[in-house]
């Protein structure tokens, strides 16, 4: 069998703070194949962006990886030091930021930036350094490529800093791509366009990619597989479809009901009652049950596992939604 292009085993980055431990990730594993595209999965605080930049090793303190292991071809990546991690990024892992004008350098050119990346991670001569950021940018629909290379961030609208955010990210052809919210400032209609331009340059490249977001519409459209975070744990992973289709963690399942579906008109739409507990004061058990309606007594005494529920599905719950059931 193929073995992972990335396998993360029981990673927790903690921030030690006046106030208390936030466990950000509390013992997050995956694997990812080559070739595969999946989604990171919960709401905003859940550890998704905690878990992208531990991979890289972008943690900074009062940040710190604890334990864990994050294997990259065959290498553990929480154990190397900096000099090496640089090596690493941006030649054989890229980063897609959130945001395109903080993560472009404002007083810079897009020609410039672009690049620095390859001067750093490839041995080519100027010429060819330029025609590669000129194959990127027209690639990812950047029209007048070659112009545009003289320009600063400021000149480009919102949707195309995401377009050179993205082309710089797979300049050096890493053979992974992680994507931090790539789409979340821009409008519906470039959303769309952004996403099937990304899934189209991972497949040209033969990359791999993790998908960082809180958008499970995006989901569905762009991945293979999905990892559910909730209060830095994982409480459900399998196929795209299978979970989208037939959750099984109540949590999932109140994240897909909370969609607006046109299909099905409401007076009100549903939503998960109460709110995200403080992670620096985690509730005994399972954390989700103060806000799950399927809780008993069990979910106070004994945290789930993660474990087979059905199909490729793994669930951490143990009272698990039946296929056809409500929450």
């Amino acid at each position: 069998m193929t073995a992972p292009l990335l396998s993360v085993r029981g990673l927790r980055t903690w921030f030690h703070t006046f106030a208390g431990i936030v466990k950000a990730v509390n013992g997050v594993s995956f694997d990812l194949m080559p070739g595969e595209v999946m989604g990171l999965v919960g709401e905003s605080g859940g550890g998704k962006s905690v878990v992208g930049f531990s991979i890289l090793g972008l943690i900074d303190p009062p940040g710190k990886i604890e334990q864990g292991e994050i294997v990259f071809d065959g290498r553990d990546l929480a154990q190397l030091p900096e000099d090496a991690l640089r090596r690493i990024r941006g030649r054989e892992i890229g980063m897609v930021f959130q945001d395109p004008m903080t993560s472009l350098n404002p007083v810079q050119t897009i020609g410039r930036q672009m690049d620095e990346v390859l001067r750093l991670h490839t041995t080519l001569d100027a010429r060819a350094r330029r025609a590669r950021c000129v194959e990127m940018l027209e690639s990812v629909g950047i029209s007048q490529a070659a112009e545009r290379l003289g320009a600063y961030p400021h000149q480009f609208s919102g949707g195309m800093r995401q377009r050179v955010v993205i082309a710089i990210a797979m300049l050096a052809r890493p053979r992974l791509i992680i994507a931090d919210e790539p789409t979340t400032a821009l409008d519906v209609t470039i959303q769309s366009q952004i996403l099937r331009l990304m899934r189209r340059q991972i497949a040209e490249e033969g990359a791999s990619m993790i998908l960082v977001t809180h958008d499970l519409a995006v989901v569905a459209e762009m991945v293979d597989k999905i990892t559910v975070l909730y209060c830095g744990k994982v409480v459900e992973a399998g196929p795209v479809r299978e979970v989208i289709d037939t959750p099984a963690h109540p949590y999932t399942r109140g994240l897909i009901d909370s969609i607006p579906n046109p299909a099905h008109r409401l007076p009100r739409l549903n939503q998960i009652p109460g709110t995200v507990p403080d992670v620096r004061n985690l509730p005994a058990g399972c954390n989700f049950r103060d806000r799950c309606p399927r809780a008993q007594a069990l979910c106070a005494e004994v945290e789930p596992p993660l474990i087979p529920k059905r199909g490729g599905q793994q669930a951490a719950c143990h009272f698990p939604v039946a296929i056809g059931e409500p929450a």
